[in-house]
């Protein structure tokens, strides 16, 4: 089992350090983050300039908020730099983030990110020199002259992010691998995600397995399993704020479980968002327990990925004790060099 690492610290100069660390205790990937205030590929590129063997993935870059183009130059160049470690992780977000923050549309998500990693795929390859055309549905692309001298490879992996139906249908179609949202289940995986990239897959005529699963885990270690519960919490009440997600909850019978979340969002209740959550919830999504018990509790994915993305919740969490997470995943998933 490879062991991946959401880069989280806080900051652009932490994340660079923590993957250092984490290239040093032999974990196998590291995932940079975009939000509001961070950009998807500027963390990427001062890693692999700064690292010599570590995978080094964008978990996630916003796909609609960039022309294709941007994409594919930042991922040839991250590539480059990297001498061909660069994994490309693309999500839709949601229509808030794309509307509200980068005042992008957002219309028709899976079709069009469908779209995007099969323009991205024929850029990638179009490395001679001649001329590059793309005509499909959402885009259309005319370049009389296209290449890119020095790139490391003509096929980077491409990952999509995905928790229902219609983004994983599109995952299993054209990507190398899904990564999963920090609230889908372990349940969820079983009976909506795989099931779905499977049934997918065959449909577009790709072998079974051709897109992998690489699930985000929150994980959180403490000295007492109840504290690294409660740290767990507050990471999964803030994201059921969110009604989309709510279909994961659907399957567990508590859909109520969200609407408590929701309603404490509109208090700006963080307490009672962690609250709501219960403790066999949490032992579904991810890691929260001592040190000691992790491996055992890593051991519960093993059936359903290669590639786990450990994920230290930050909400509600002090940034020293968020610090100190972060070393115990570093000890407790270090594997030899």
């Amino acid at each position: 089992m490879d062991h991946g690492l959401i880069l989280v610290s806080g900051s652009v100069s932490s994340d660079l350090e923590l993957a250092r660390r984490a290239e040093a205790k032999g974990f196998d990937s590291v995932y940079a983050v975009e939000f509001f205030n961070r950009h998807g590929y500027v963390t990427p590129a001062a890693i692999a300039a700064t690292t010599e063997r570590i995978r080094i993935g964008t978990g996630i870059a916003n796909a609609f908020i960039r022309t294709p183009l941007l994409h594919a130059s930042a991922a040839m160049d991250i590539d480059e730099i990297s001498g061909g470690r660069f994994v490309l992780g693309l999500g839709s977000a949601t229509r808030r983030m794309n509307e509200d923050w980068y005042a992008t549309p957002f219309e028709k998500p899976a079709a069009r990110m469908k779209e995007l990693v099969t323009l991205l795929r024929e850029a990638f390859a179009a490395q001679g020199g001649g001329g590059f055309r793309f005509e499909g549905e959402h885009w259309t692309i005319k370049v009389p002259i296209f290449g890119r001298p020095g790139a490391a490879r003509q096929e980077i992996p491409i990952c999509i992010a995905a928790v229902n139906k219609g983004m994983v249908a599109a995952a299993g179609a054209v990507a190398d691998g899904l990564i999963g949202h920090p609230i889908a289940t372990r349940l969820w995986h079983r009976e909506a995600t795989l099931p779905g990239l499977r049934a997918a897959e065959g449909k577009a005529g790709r072998e079974a397995g051709a897109c992998t699963l690489k699930p985000y885990l929150i994980t959180s270690l403490a000295e007492t399993r109840e504290e690294a519960v409660r740290r767990a919490k507050g990471q999964i009440g803030f994201y059921l704020t969110t009604e989309l997600y709510h279909t994961v909850l659907d399957l567990h019978g508590l859909r109520e479980v969200g609407q408590k979340c929701r309603e404490a969002l509109k208090r700006f209740d963080t307490k009672a968002m962690a609250e709501a959550i219960p403790d066999a919830l949490v032992d579904e999504i991810g890691i929260a327990c001592t040190p000691d018990e992790a491996p055992d509790r890593l051991a519960q994915w093993a059936d359903l990925t290669d590639e786990p993305l450990f994920y230290a919740p930050s909400v509600g969490v002090r940034p020293e004790a968020m610090r100190e997470n972060l070393d115990a995943i570093l000890d407790v998933f270090a594997k030899p060099v």
